[in-house]
């Protein structure tokens, strides 16, 4: 697999990760809640461990395709999870805005 294609692997798996949370009422995509209803903070500690999760993917991919891992300051995470956060912002929307719209239709 070339670095061009690796990239845009990266940047799919951080899009669907980012909005998962978003679109599943399972905790953790595993076991539903007892009310039936996952909380926001759940919601948020899930973005958060996928957030880590794609990151660990993508370390791992860096190291397959070129053999070392370079080191990163912060600023470089800080813009990650800024970018995490964007990518989220469709399940976002989705969730608190845009259902209940459509379930007023």
């Amino acid at each position: 697999m070339s670095a061009v294609q690796t990239g845009w692997l990266i940047i799919a798996i951080a899009i669907i990760a980012a909005n998962l949370p978003w679109l599943s009422e399972r905790i953790l995509l595993i076991a539903r809640p007892a009310d039936g209803h996952k909380r926001a903070w759940w919601r948020w500690l899930e973005w958060l461990l996928l957030y880590f999760l794609t990151g660990a993917i993508t370390l791992g991919m860096e190291k397959k395709l070129n053999g070392e891992l370079y080191p990163q300051d912060w600023e470089f995470y800080a813009v990650t999870l800024s970018l995490f956060l964007v990518f989220a912002l469709p399940g976002f929307i989705y969730r608190y805005d845009l259902r209940h719209h459509l379930a007023r239709r």
